[in-house]
C-alpha cells in the first residue's frame, strides 16, 4: 500500500500527463517532404522562435506532432525542429544514408545480384516510388535513373 504522501504525487504527475501530450500526435511513417522551397527550422513553434537551420527542397522530415499550422519534426540526424506545415508535401523523398560504405547502390532489380544503375553518395535525394519491400525500396534520380536500394542505405521510407 502507498504512503498517503505517495498516493497524492502519482496523483498529481498522472493528472499532468494529457497537458504534456502533444494535440496531435502522427502516426510514424507519416515521413512528408519539404517542399520545392527551403524551409526554416525552429525550436519553437512560432515564428519568434529561434531559426536554428534551413531545410533544402525535398529533405525528407518524420514528422512527430502536429500543432495547427506547426509541425515537430525529425531529420535523418535525429534531430528535432519546428518547422511550417504549409512547408511540407506529401511527395516521398528519401536521403542516401549509409553508415557502411560512401556510397549506397542502386540496382536494376531488388537483389544484390542486380545489375548495378548507379551509385549515390550520403546525402543525395532520391524519390521513393514504392513502398519497401523485402528490404528494398525502388527509387528515382532526379535525373531519371531508377533502381532498387536496400531500405538501409536510405532514409525518409
Amino acid at each position: 500500500m502507498l504512503k498517503p504522501r505517495i498516493r497524492v504525487l502519482m496523483a498529481a504527475v498522472l493528472a499532468a500527463i494529457p497537458l504534456a501530450l502533444p494535440l496531435h500526435a502522427l502516426a510514424a511513417a507519416d515521413f512528408k517532404s519539404v517542399g520545392a522551397d527551403p524551409a526554416i527550422l525552429y525550436d519553437a513553434p512560432t515564428l519568434r522562435g529561434k531559426k536554428v537551420a534551413i531545410a533544402p527542397p525535398g529533405m525528407p522530415v518524420d514528422p512527430v506532432v502536429a500543432e495547427s499550422d506547426w509541425v515537430r519534426v525529425r531529420d535523418a540526424t535525429g534531430e528535432f525542429f519546428w518547422m511550417e506545415k504549409k512547408a511540407l508535401i506529401d511527395k516521398r523523398m528519401l536521403v542516401v544514408n549509409t553508415s557502411t560504405h560512401a556510397v549506397a547502390s542502386i540496382r536494376a532489380a531488388a537483389t544484390d545480384t542486380a545489375p548495378l544503375v548507379f551509385q549515390a553518395k550520403v546525402g543525395v535525394l532520391l524519390e521513393m516510388l514504392a513502398p519497401v519491400s523485402a528490404g528494398w525500396v525502388q527509387v528515382k534520380h532526379r535525373d531519371g535513373q531508377t533502381g532498387y536500394v536496400k531500405a538501409t542505405e536510405v532514409w525518409g521510407e
